[in-house]
């Protein structure tokens, strides 16, 4: 059964700004990540669990994918639903307030 997956509105932005920084130096490599990112959400819908338990949440339902130096964060719904909160670069600190 295929899930429906949705970005909130700031998680969206956040691909699109990482490649405008990445840009500066590598076109190529900007539009990989992107890509790269966008692939691994629709993947998503048939494979929710393939990602990691975050450990800062420890919480089954939240979870994450690593898209070369970024953090792909996804909640799990009760629903079903898939929920994309944030695109994080590796290095940068998990935001507590995201749960």
């Amino acid at each position: 059964m295929a899930r429906r997956v949705t970005w909130t509105d700031s998680a969206w932005q956040e691909p699109e700004c990482a490649a405008g920084f990445i840009a500066r130096d590598s076109g190529r490599y900007a539009a990989a990540v992107t890509e790269e990112a966008l692939a691994a959400a629709r993947s998503l819908r048939k494979f929710p669990r393939r990602g990691r338990i975050v450990p800062e949440a420890e919480n089954e339902a939240i979870r994450e994918l690593f898209i070369r130096s970024y953090r792909l964060i996804y909640e799990i719904r009760g629903d079903g639903a898939i929920v994309i909160p944030a695109f994080i670069h590796g290095a940068r600190r998990f935001p507590a307030a995201l749960f």
